[in-house]
């Protein structure tokens, strides 16, 4: 028996597994790309409102790893892993990400870069390996909000960056329009 969404198509079969976060960001996507690729860029602006990261050992290509800590508002720390599994610039980008190089909880994320115009669509799907598990991230460690607002660190970090007439939130203020 297939799933269907609202509106009648097949829904997608992970979908009970999945969160799908995007934003359009004021650069273009190369700009937006090595901001997510390069560490001396990601220790800037990576996790939510009020956290700060600590790089272990970083080496992007297909293989490598993304050893680091994420140090909470309250002063808890979150050991991460993160190992690369598809790179493809400047369009996408596919991890494994974890506590550990062994976490069985691990989870799978797909990072898109559109051209818009000028700016660049990022959209980020993440697939964890079960329903229960997407609904614990949600629930206790409130991933939707804390990937949206990583996504908002990402577009304030570009616009000053670039010096964009992007404001933090992804809008051009009034009067800068061309």
């Amino acid at each position: 028996m297939a799933t269907t969404s609202s509106g009648g198509e097949a829904a997608h079969p992970t979908a009970d597994r999945e969160i799908v976060i995007s934003r359009t960001i004021g650069a273009p996507r190369e700009v937006v790309f090595e901001a997510f690729t390069r560490v001396r860029h990601l220790s800037r602006w990576w996790g939510p409102e009020g956290f700060t990261t600590t790089t272990r050992a970083f080496e992007f290509r297909v293989g490598g790893t993304w050893d680091f800590v994420m140090h909470g508002p309250d002063g808890t720390d979150y050991q991460e892993w993160i190992t690369w599994r598809e790179i493809l610039p400047p369009e996408r980008i596919a991890l494994l990400h974890g506590e550990s190089r062994d976490d069985p909880n691990a989870f799978e994320s797909v990072l898109t870069f559109e051209p818009a115009g000028e700016r660049t669509r990022i959209v980020m799907r993440t697939l964890f390996p079960s329903r229960e598990l997407r609904d614990e991230a949600v629930e206790k460690y409130h991933a939707i909000e804390g990937g949206e607002q990583t996504l908002r660190n990402l577009a304030a970090y570009v616009a000053d960056l670039t010096g964009s007439d992007t404001d933090r939130d992804g809008t051009t203020p009034k009067g800068a329009e061309s």
